[in-house]
Formats: structure tokens, sequence, C-alpha cells
């Protein structure tokens, strides 16, 4: 029989050395109270239109529901710390900010191949089967890391740990190999609520909960339809995801810049033009964000997102690039137009506009825009 000891450092080693940052082994069992939270969650409707976190949910919760043969799970983290705070670049309004995970290559694609290494590596030394898992699986990724000591979930429900910080992503290797847990990590956010408190749209209702449908992350990622008027002035500049409450997080004064070359900002991104972006059509947008998470998005929903971003730039020169985009195919991209041009011109210019495109507009959609009030 393996030496315990001897075997977790195996795989340690293995892993350190494939550029994870940090590893912990804990059972499939292990999950505390995770899956009753979970399913409030779901319960309240905070997933929004996630649906396939409800389709799902019980394999979630249960990972032998996922696979029955599982014995052991290895929970893996990789640091993307950037190279200065994002909170910065929420003042530059000629730039679209995109959430630093977001601005290099797609971690999915650079972890998933990382951990096949290791999974080789388990199977050939010790005779197991193993399964990898990067975040798209119904896996409770960050309850399981707490369990395997990697960090704690903090009051913005994220992953943080007291070496790297809130900037971690994290995999998971199932196993049919038994070994021994871990000691879980304990919560060390204390009485402070700096997350909470930065939040731009007020999406928790309360510490450790968080209602997607208000999250900047969600709204401009994974919400396919027109966003509400409610939120649009508090996104700002925040084209895809935000990044407040893990920015502020005080735990981030011992984060260190990542290592890994593959997420740093890719050249288009370093600075991301809003005027660049904006004139961005599907074949350029594909091209551009090949092999980065932004591409998921589409091109109509991310030029949605760039023009509400014009809308609260406060400049006047982006009006020629918003009259353009009235005649765009996507009735996204023309309502967030119309919402933008309202933001920046005169009202007596909004009107003329008005009554120049509002006839021959077929969506009606675009036309409660037309119609609608300019901030809510």
């Amino acid at each position: 029989m393996t030496n315990q000891e001897d075997l977790k450092a195996d795989i340690k080693t293995k892993a350190l050395s494939l550029g994870f940052s940090s590893v912990g082994f804990t059972a499939p069992d292990n999950l505390g109270d995770a899956p009753e939270h979970f399913q409030q969650f779901l319960d309240n409707k905070f997933h929004g239109e996630m649906g396939w976190l409800k389709e799902k949910a019980e394999r979630r919760k249960a990972p032998k529901k996922l696979w029955p043969e599982v014995n052991s799970i290895i929970m893996l983290s990789m640091n993307y710390g950037p190279a200065s705070n994002p909170l910065n670049d929420l003042k530059k309004n000629n730039i679209g900010n995109i959430s630093v995970y977001a601005k290099g290559k797609d971690y999915h694609d650079i972890i998933k191949k990382r951990l096949k290494q290791i999974a080789r590596h388990i199977h050939r030394t010790y005779n197991a089967d193993v399964k990898v898992f990067v975040d798209t699986a119904p896996v409770m990724e960050k309850p399981l890391a707490e369990k395997a000591g990697l960090g704690w979930q903090g009051k913005h429900t994220n992953l943080v740990s007291r070496k790297y910080g809130s900037w971690l992503f994290i995999g998971s290797i199932f196993t049919t190999l038994k070994i021994d847990n871990d000691k879980n990590e304990n919560d060390h956010c204390g009485s402070c609520t700096a997350c909470l408190n930065i939040c731009p749209t007020n999406a928790f209702p309360e510490p450790y909960k968080l209602d997607a449908r208000k999250c900047i992350s969600y709204l401009t990622i994974e919400y396919k339809g027109h966003i509400d008027i409610k939120f649009r002035d508090a996104i700002g500049n925040r084209i895809y995801g935000c990044d407040d409450c893990l920015a502020i997080c005080p735990w981030n004064k011992y984060a260190q810049m990542t290592a890994e070359s593959q997420f740093y900002p890719r050249v288009e991104l370093n600075p991301a033009k809003l005027e660049d972006l904006a004139t961005l059509d599907d074949e350029s947008f594909r091209k551009i964000f090949s092999g980065s998470p932004i591409k998921r998005v589409g091109r109509d929903f991310f030029i949605r997102n760039v023009l509400i971003a014009i809308g609260n730039s406060n400049d006047k020169n982006y009006l020629p690039i918003l009259l353009e985009k009235l005649n765009d195919e996507s009735p996204y991209v023309r309502a967030m137009a119309i919402w933008a041009l309202g933001k920046l011109s005169t009202e007596d210019k909004f009107e003329a506009y008005r009554k120049s495109y509002l006839p021959q507009e077929k969506d009606p959609a675009v036309i409660k825009e037309w119609n609608s009030p300019i901030t809510g």
C-alpha cells in the first residue's frame, strides 16, 4: 500500500511543476452545508437565466451522482493575479473594463490540459481511474476547495486565499484512488464587508449570498437580453464581467502577479479602446477573441455592453459611432445605441433622431427603447 504522505507529496510535486499554486485533497461527500445553501440559491431564483444550474443541481450537490466510482477529489488552484488593481481602470471612460480572468487566453483550455497531465500520471503510477473538471462541469468547486484547504468562500461567494487573495482559478481531479482528506481552511473574513459595500448593483442580499440577476458579471456575460435600464448607469465601463468585489478584498495585499504568461492581457485589450471595440463585426470579433472566453458571449451582446460603456462615458465624440449602430442588424445593439445616444446628445437632437429612425423600426423592444426615459 502506498504511504499517504508520499502519495500526496508526489501529486503535489507534479501539480506545482505544471504551474498550479496549491493542491488539496478531500472526499466527495465532504461538502458540509453547501448543498443546502445552493438549493436556497435556486429556490430564490438567484440563478436568473442560468438554467443549467437547476437542471444539474442534484449532480452538483452530490459528486457521487456525477461519477459513482469517485473516492477522492483533488482540488487545485492557479493564481491569475493582475499586474495592477483593476479598480483603477473604472476611472478611464475611453476604455472597456474587462474582468482580469478574461483578458488573456481561455483558462479552461490551459488548466484542463495540465489537469490531464496530472491525471495521466496518477493513472499510470497508481493504476487509478481519473476524471478532470474545470468550471463547466456540475461540480461545487469553491466549497470543495475550502474543504481541501485551498482557501475559504468569502462573503462575495468566491474563494479567498491568505496567500493569493481573490485571484484563483480552480480545477478538480476526481479519482478512484483513496486519499486522506486535508484539513479545511477556516473563514478569515471577520467583520469585513468591503466586497459587499463596493458592489455597484447591490447584488448581495446578505453576506455569503449572491443574487446573480443583479450581478454585472451575469448581466454582461450570461444574460442574453436587453439589460434593464436600472442597471446601465451602474455598469459604468464594465463590458465583460466585474472584478470589484474581488479587487477590494483586503487579503489581496498578499496577492502576487501571475507567473503564467498566457493569462497576461492580449495586445488587442491593452488597452481595450471603446472606439475600436464598438466597430467590430462578427468576423473581426471572432478573430480578435479566438481562444478567449469572451468569444462565447457573441458579438451582438458584447457590442451591447460596449455601447452601455459609451453611454456612460460622457464623451460626445462617440456620437458618430452610435448613429452608425442605429442601423445594426442586431436589435440588442440598436437598443443600446439608442440609450447611449440619449445619454450623450441633447434632447432636441435625440428627438430628431427618434423622428428619423423610429418609423422604420420593426422590433418591439427597440421601439420601446426609443420611447423610454434615458435613466432608470
